[in-house]
């Protein structure tokens, strides 16, 4: 029999932070430890402890892993309802694990061990370039003359998105496209575009 091939650097470091989020996506943070990592992963548990000082940061490190190897990409449909209705969709996929991991982990002491916020631990596992890729896609509406981000505030911008937030936390599952389409048609293009009617929501029905 062929012993397994030694890895080294960032190859086994990938290695390891893909054996922790498998590991946490099926045993959940409370049962996941050190040990548990390392024989998924085929190594021993000094190998992790040469990296991570504890789960918790080895957790928030396979947070941050996955969500960059999961890239979510800024949609371009040429219109302002339907690149938010795709993006919205796109992000509420790619992060339900994420929440229903995170709200499962902050309530087994997840928080209390890692010694952080809810806030700083958002700060770290979220994509920094996800602001990037909102602003850009309301830059090209204003740009369209669909919006006028000069008189928009912050907080009707951020509202479909801390929507989203809210009911990942709450429900540990994506909104279903009707939710979607309320909270695009119902509430945010009203307050954004007050000039133009929005576009019925066609409640219950599926995109």
């Amino acid at each position: 029999m062929t012993p397994p091939r030694r890895r080294y650097g960032a190859e086994l470091e990938a290695a390891l932070l893909t054996a922790a989020w498998d590991e946490l996506i099926e045993t959940g943070y409370a049962r996941l430890t050190m040990e548990s990592v390392a024989v998924r992963a085929h190594t021993s548990e000094p190998v992790l402890y040469r990296r991570w000082a504890n789960k918790d940061e080895l957790v928030l490190a396979a947070f941050e892993r996955h969500r960059k190897d999961n890239p979510i990409a800024a949609p371009d449909t040429g219109a302002l309802r339907t690149d938010l209705l795709t993006y919205l969709a796109s992000v509420s996929q790619a992060l339900a694990g994420f929440f229903a991991i995170a709200t499962a982990a902050s309530f087994s002491g997840f928080l209390a061990g890692s010694g952080l916020t809810p806030g700083e631990v958002r700060t770290k596992v979220m994509d920094p370039e996800a602001l990037t890729r909102v602003r850009a896609i309301y830059q090209r509406a204003h740009d369209r003359g669909e919006l006028d981000l000069t008189h928009i505030p912050d907080a009707v911008l951020d509202l479909p998105f801390d929507l989203i937030r809210h009911d990942l936390v709450m429900h540990r599952e994506p909104p279903t496209p009707a939710r979607i389409r309320t909270i695009v048609d119902d509430l945010f293009l009203p307050l954004a575009t007050p000039s133009q009617p929005a576009k019925p929501s066609r409640r219950g029905r599926s995109t």
